[in-house]
């Protein structure tokens, strides 16, 4: 099989599909790797690393013009252009976006969007949203400590005695916990909430407080459980009692970090305006749902701004900022759904009676078949 690995192009994503160590996996196998000159630069991947494995260098025409094109990001328009009919491409193409699945169905492009794999135990090795949101509540966490301008930890020193930082974390999935088990690490106070009580014991287990809103209805708690490992849109009674009970930590809260994202829907506002006025001055929100309209109301995606004397980072691609790593770990996520496509001969096979096969494919015969 002709594998083709292009650079990244959307502004600041700095990761690359295959690296290195996936490449020489893929040569092993008796594929063809073809790597745009470049594309794994910004990962710490120079070219030099891939030819010594076995992969060829290119240019981005001789990328796309393989049978197999892996990626991080959905492909521009001008690139989906350079793409044959009959192309197989897999990255994370963010199957909610309609436009972006129509260009690709109609330039007879057989995409596979990694981020609709079940979420069962078969799928966790090519898991992409978990690899990355790993990651993201990692750098949250860095980030927060580096524009906080005072210590995580509590500190006993010779001039008196220094707190240690108050931290909640909004939203507890796997961005959430590592936010919660690297805050811990570097000594501070953290609590963090979720919509499902099914999370309290992973919070407590990370020496993290649970903030407990009580569910008074069938209907709360139905919708608390979600659906496959994801949120599910609460009941605005549960969540006026939620917003109350989290205003107030978040007042007296020296960094806040909001994880909270319902696929395909807009982020939920979690932090109100009035809420970032009542925090210190000098308090830190990194708002990891900045990229589908933020958690926070005065979150600008893509910036870091100060309101009403708290930093509100609105950094939209975590994982780019280590992108060395993520890259390592997304390359391993397609390197493991690459062998439910492809034969031990090298060729190509697409069964649809494999769930996560059949859940990834999302175009193919010049029609969506993702709705």
């Amino acid at each position: 099989m002709l594998i083709g690995v292009p650079l990244e192009t959307v502004a600041g994503e700095t990761r690359v599909a295959v690296t290195p160590e996936t490449a020489k996996k893929l040569v092993a196998q008796g594929h063809t790797v073809r790597i745009q000159r470049g594309a794994g630069v910004a990962a710490s991947a120079p070219d030099e690393a891939y030819t010594a494995v076995g992969a060829e260098l290119t240019d981005a025409p001789g990328a796309f013009g393989c049978e197999l094109v892996l990626k991080v990001r959905a492909p521009q328009a001008e690139e989906v252009g350079r793409m044959k009919p009959g192309t197989v491409l897999v990255g994370m193409l963010n199957p909610f976006d309609a436009q972006g699945l129509q260009r690709l169905a109609s330039a007879g492009v057989t995409g596979f969007a990694l981020e609709a794999a079940p979420r069962i135990t078969r799928a966790q090795s090519m898991d992409v949203l978990s690899s990355q949101a790993n990651i993201a509540g990692y750098k949250a966490v860095m980030i927060a400590a580096n524009v906080y301008q005072r210590f995580f930890p509590m500190l006993m020193t010779a001039a008196g005695t220094v707190k240690a930082a108050r931290v909640v974390v909004l939203g507890v999935g796997v961005a959430g916990l590592q936010a919660i088990a690297t805050a811990k690490r570097l000594g501070a106070v953290i609590e963090a909430s979720d919509v499902r009580p099914s999370v309290k014991e992973q919070v407590e287990s990370l020496g993290a407080k649970f903030i407990d809103v009580p569910y008074e209805t069938d209907e709360e708690r139905e919708a608390a459980e979600g659906v496959g490992g994801y949120a599910r849109p609460m009941p605005q009674s549960w969540l006026d009692r939620q917003k109350a009970e989290v205003a107030k930590r978040v007042a007296q809260a020296d960094v806040v970090i909001t994880t909270a994202l319902i696929p395909g829907r807009p982020a939920p506002r979690l932090v109100s305006a009035e809420m970032v006025r009542s925090m210190k001055p000098g308090s830190v929100i990194v708002d990891l749902a900045a990229a589908q309209g933020g958690n926070c109301e005065l979150t600008e995606p893509g910036r870091t701004v100060v309101q009403h004397g708290v930093h509100i980072v609105g950094e939209t691609n975590l994982p780019a900022l280590v992108a060395a790593d993520a890259s390592s770990l997304y390359a391993r996520n397609v390197l493991d759904f690459l062998k439910l496509i492809l034969t031990k001969e090298g060729g190509l096979k697409i069964d649809l009676d494999d769930e996560i096969v059949a859940a990834c494919r999302v175009t193919a015969n010049g029609e969506v078949t993702r709705r």
